[in-house]
């Protein structure tokens, strides 16, 4: 007797081969409860190629516009400025997904039904992100999630429900937040061939709505074989800046970046060290599949019978796996810490006008995201960095110093780690009144007392370090951080005590996988959702600290030089 994976497994395998799909080296089964399914070798491809999917399986705009019931209708809505492209296809899985008979009910049917994203979190699980940057965005992106529900979704999926003859369906929230997470945990940015985007009229010319859809799409030279080797899976941050592998030329022209889904690639998890990379072939001259996209082998070595096929999702931090695909990495290499300060403490701020006004001149970043591998060049470099790493200074920071020569390049700047545009910013907030006049007199005699022509941004910003130098920069930078670990350890400790929760729990989906564990472990158990959050929340603690520690230190060695 097959069980229930097994089952929607078999359906959804011979949908793939109907729709000529190809698995070569490998197949697709169930992985574990926090992957689901996965792909996994199955013997040696002697060219390297696992998976083959043609591009008319994907599900992408112009997909939708051309689905015979619902495209019509969704045509008229992207017409009328009602739907995006990336609400297009989120609107598509919703209404799909309800339909009983939908031609894409075997792909369907294997996706989550739930996920390990914060807008899945129970109230309780949300509270372990307290303090964290992901606390408030969670919030916030549920609530606009749910206003455009109650005000556009619901109403434009019950309308396309109805051509399929189900008025009274009920379209529920849940149903379009499920569609949205698989949207942004699945979703790639796919290097379309533009001939194949834009099929040609009797007269040459581009045919239709297609092009009002690409209008924000990365063009580039190329039509042949196109690759995403680091990043598959659409960053929420930079939806359409993945970077590309490589790109070969052929004439056949342009190609288009245009977001979809591609049923059976979509089925590869993450990992660090990925064991393959999706390309596009289209020509066919790889695959024998023109428009096709094609799992890739990595590295010469084949692939072990059985071992899973990863690739990687980027080089993506915690707060940015958890909010976006619901997971997290222990030990990320990649994780980051997002430091801020708030634009509206500003006007509280001594002489905060004439403050104001200097920012926007040298166009200040008043955030800035400080990734771990900064601590690499730092005054404390972990001991696993590298001496490449060590050794390389910021020449980024190294601008237009003082004009007078009367404050000298502080010997510590190849070791400072923190961005200079956000030093500058910080420079200009913690300006006490006499730098603040020493900063006008410095400009009025480099551009005249007449105003003859406005300062650079470079220009304002030396003036304003050759006044203030660095102490009061890092001051403030110091109280940010402190700051930031107080929001963090407030009602969950310090990272210490997330270390001995994680240690001491058991983790699980439901209560019912640790029936089978001592008292002990009940008291501690921990839903894996829970478990991600103190994961996420102890790095970002961790990095604080590591800061802290960095900028403390820079602090003193500016002090004593600008004795």
């Amino acid at each position: 007797m097959a069980t229930p994976e097994e089952a929607k497994l078999h359906q959804f395998l011979q949908w793939l081969e109907l729709n000529r799909a190809e698995l070569r080296g490998c197949r697709i089964k169930y992985s574990e409860s926090s992957k689901g399914f996965g792909i996994f070798s199955s013997n040696h491809a002697s060219d390297g190629i696992l998976l083959v999917v043609p591009l008319d399986l994907a599900i992408t705009p112009m997909s939708v516009l051309q689905d015979p019931l619902l495209g019509p209708e969704c045509r008229a809505m992207f017409e009328e400025g009602e739907v995006d492209d990336r609400l297009l296809i989120t609107l598509f899985l919703t209404v799909e997904h309800l339909r009983e008979n939908s031609s894409w009910k075997p792909y369907f049917d294997m996706l989550p039904t739930t996920f390990g994203n914060p807008l899945w979190f129970s109230e309780d699980e949300l509270l372990e992100l307290k303090g964290t940057t992901l606390y408030r965005a969670a919030q916030l992106q549920k609530k606009t999630l749910q206003s455009l529900f109650d005000e556009k979704v619901k109403r434009l999926a019950t309308k396309l429900l109805t051509l399929d003859g189900y008025p009274e369906r009920d379209v529920k929230f849940e149903d379009f937040l499920w569609a949205n997470s698989i949207f942004w945990s699945r979703a790639l940015n796919i290097p379309f061939p533009r001939c194949y985007i834009f099929p040609m009229d009797s007269e040459g010319q581009d045919s239709d709505i297609s092009s009002k859809i690409i209008n924000s799409a990365t063009q580039t030279n190329g039509c042949g074989s196109l690759s995403n080797g680091e990043s598959a899976k659409v960053p929420e941050y930079d939806a359409l800046q993945d970077k590309v592998a490589s790109a070969a030329s052929i004439s056949q022209g342009e190609i288009v970046w245009v977001e979809g889904l591609v049923p059976g690639i979509d089925f590869c998890n993450h990992d660090f060290k990925a064991a393959a990379t999706w390309e596009v072939d289209g020509t066919g001259a790889t695959t024998g599949v023109p428009f096709s996209m094609y799992l890739l082998s990595a590295g010469e070595n084949p692939s072990l019978i059985e071992k899973e096929i990863s690739i990687s999702y980027g080089n993506k931090g915690n707060e940015e796996l958890l909010y976006l695909y619901g997971f997290v990495m222990n030990d990320n290499p990649d994780d980051y810490l997002m430091v801020h300060y708030p634009v509206e403490a500003i006007q509280n701020v001594d002489f905060s006008d004439s403050k104001t006004q200097l920012l926007e001149a040298q166009k200040a970043e008043l955030r800035c995201l400080l990734p771990r591998s900064l601590l690499n060049r730092g005054f404390f470099p972990p001991s696993n960095s590298s001496v490449e790493d060590k050794d390389k200074s910021v020449s980024s920071q190294v601008c237009n110093y003082s004009w007078s020569g009367q404050r000298k390049t502080p010997s510590y700047l190849h070791k400072l780690v923190f961005p200079a545009d956000f030093l500058n910013a910080l420079r200009t907030l913690a300006m006490k009144e006499n730098e603040l006049y020493r900063v006008s007199t410095l400009l009025e005699e480099l551009v005249g007392s007449g105003g003859e022509r406005q300062p650079t941004d470079t220009e304002v910003q030396a003036a304003i370090w050759e006044a203030c130098g660095d102490s009061g920069a890092l001051q403030l930078l110091v109280d940010l951080l402190n700051m930031k670990m107080l929001d963090l350890e407030e009602g969950s400790g310090t990272e210490e005590n997330d270390t001995k929760l994680l240690e001491k729990a058991c983790t699980a989906e439901t209560p019912e996988d640790c029936k089978e564990t001592s008292d002990i472990a009940q008291n501690h158990l921990l839903s894996r959702n829970k478990q991600s959050s103190i994961i996420y929340r102890r790095g970002q603690k961790q990095l604080t600290r590591l800061f802290v520690k960095e900028a403390e230190h820079a602090l003193q060695l500016a002090l004593t030089e600008e004795l």
